[in-house]
Order: C-alpha cells, then sequence, then structure tokens
C-alpha cells in the first residue's frame, strides 16, 4: 500500500488539512492519508496547545467525509519525544511492506536539519511530499547541500492556495471574529460547544 502522513498537532484541523490531504490522496495515488496527531510536539513546548482529548475528537470530525482518511494513533499511544523517525520506524515495522510518504510544508522541509536524525528518516520515506504556499520558493540546491540525496525523494505537490492556519483560526475566536469556513461543520460545531480557543 502506498500511505500518505499528515502530522500536525490539528489545533484545529481546518479545510486547508482535507484539501492537501484530498489532493495528496488523488495526485499520489494513496491508498490511505494517515493524520498523525501528535500530542507534544518537541518544536512547541514553549506554546500553548489543547487537550489532546479535544484536537484527537476534531480530527475524528475533520476526517469522517472521506474513506480514505484515517487517524494515527501511533504518536498518541507512545512516550514523548515524538520524533517523526521514531514514528516512521513504528509504521514500517507495523506493516514493512507499505510505501510512506510523508507530506510537509516548504517551512518543515528548511528546518529538516534541524530534525532527529534526518538522514535516517530521509531513507526510510518512500517520498517527502512537499506542499508549496502562494509566493514560496524552494531553494533545492541548498537544501540538497546540507542533506545529501534527499533531492531524488521530493515530490511537489499541486494545491490550491489556502492561507488558512490554526494560529489565525484560534486568534480569530479569540478576537471574536468570523471563522465558520475556515473549519469543517462538525468541527465549528464542536469548537463552539466546548468553548475552546476563547483565551
Amino acid at each position: 500500500m502506498r500511505i500518505g502522513i499528515l502530522g500536525g498537532t490539528f489545533d484545529p484541523p481546518h479545510i486547508g488539512h482535507q484539501i492537501l490531504a484530498a489532493e495528496a490522496l488523488e495526485q499520489l495515488e494513496l491508498d490511505q492519508v494517515l493524520w498523525m496527531l501528535t500530542p507534544d510536539p518537541p518544536h512547541k513546548r514553549l506554546q500553548k496547545i489543547t487537550h489532546l482529548k479535544h484536537r484527537q475528537r476534531m480530527v475524528e470530525l475533520a476526517i469522517d467525509c472521506n474513506p480514505g482518511f484515517f487517524l494515527s494513533t501511533v504518536d498518541i499511544d507512545r512516550n514523548p519525544p515524538h520524533y517523526a523517525l521514531d514514528t516512521i520506524l513504528i509504521l514500517k515495522n507495523q506493516a514493512p511492506q507499505n510505501d510512506y510518504l510523508y507530506l510537509l510544508g516548504l517551512d518543515s522541509l528548511n528546518d529538516l536539519p534541524t530534525w532527529h536524525k534526518p538522514h535516517d528518516f530521509i531513507k526510510l520515506c518512500y517520498k517527502i511530499v512537499v506542499m508549496l504556499r502562494s509566493g514560496e520558493v524552494l531553494d533545492a540546491s541548498k537544501v540538497e547541500a546540507t542533506l545529501p540525496g534527499i533531492g531524488k525523494k521530493l515530490y511537489f505537490l499541486k494545491t490550491p492556495v489556502i492561507e488558512i492556519s490554526g494560529t489565525e483560526i484560534r486568534a480569530r475566536i479569540k478576537k471574536g471574529r468570523q471563522y465558520h469556513y475556515f473549519v469543517p461543520e462538525k468541527v465549528y460545531r464542536y469548537i463552539l460547544k466546548n468553548q475552546l480557543y476563547q483565551d
């Protein structure tokens, strides 16, 4: 099977996540996309993060619209730190016959040299799928110089430009601004019901 991995804190999951996952599923002819919810991301330890139970439920609500989307509990079920390398290793041990394609943004690709054992991570990935936003430009030679051989693993996903982020949504909610159509309807109702992101 060809499996896409979309990792994140999903705080909250929004329509940008849905569109990217759906485009990856179609363009890369994937069998499924795993939404890899990270309970305690190492790079966000100084940031306030919504309780895991709420984020997990919101992901469940966001993915129930597509039979190709699945929530993975690999990171939820293990102790931190939650490094991407360890996540891939666990998946590989569970199903070594599968090809795993890791989905990330350009900012994450640029940060990849600072990840835990990035060379080992790259080797384990069948492809590293990069999602470019409007105006973003990749300096391929710089990335290749830092991580030799990564160029052969890169695939650039063509997606509609969706300028939405969890940070913006949280800020809008806190300020009492409109955000209804930034998130799936069921996620919107869940946020309202549980009064999330009010402070």
